[in-house]
């Protein structure tokens, strides 16, 4: 995503471990969190316990928000406060834990990476939480429709709402930019 920054990628493991949170709970957010992380990490990372740390770091605190909120009080406000929140408290976090462990990790001074707060890990974690949250919130209801007809969740006992397209819309308008802004960061528009 960030040129500068290769050893950043995005996955979008955080939307499958924030859709378990929403359907089960933050406990079991957390959870899904360090088992991903680990399978990973034993897997396919090249970035060792790192890795896993800033994985179950950046996971567990989106994913975790995310259901800790909407599992107050179950409603599309809710979800949406919920995954603003996740996104911001995510941001926040790996800003800080990227201050402490990149330096450590790159071999670099800590100036150098405290300039590359505001240039690299800021825009990186804000695209990568905005994806995230846009796609959680549009899978959730076909994955909630989905395990209901597949009897793998008890039917609602809310009664149906019409779907409202103003979050749709919004979760697209932030998906398509994040596309623009990772093609404008890789210069190809």
């Amino acid at each position: 995503i960030v040129p500068a920054a290769p050893f950043l990628t995005y996955d979008p493991m955080d939307v499958i471990i924030a859709l378990g949170g929403l359907i089960l709970g933050p406990m079991m957010a957390l959870l899904i969190t360090l088992i991903a992380a680990f399978i990973e990490w034993m897997t396919i990372s090249d970035t060792g316990v790192i890795g896993f740390l800033m994985n179950v770091l950046s996971s567990g605190t989106f994913a975790c928000t995310v259901a800790l909120i909407y599992h107050k009080k179950k409603s599309l406000k809710t979800a949406g406060i919920g995954l603003v929140c996740g996104v911001v408290l995510m941001v926040i976090t790996m800003l800080l834990w990227n201050y402490i462990i990149t330096p450590i990790y790159q071999g670099v001074p800590r100036e150098v990476v405290a300039g590359m707060l505001p240039t690299v890990f800021l825009p990186f974690n804000a695209i990568k939480g905005g994806l995230n949250a846009a796609l959680t919130f549009l899978l959730y209801r076909p994955v909630i429709g989905m395990l209901r007809s597949a009897k793998l969740l008890p039917a609602s006992k809310a009664t149906a709402k019409k779907t409202q397209i103003v979050p749709i819309v919004i979760a697209v308008a932030v998906i398509v930019t994040c596309v623009l802004v990772i093609l404008s960061m890789q210069g190809i528009i």
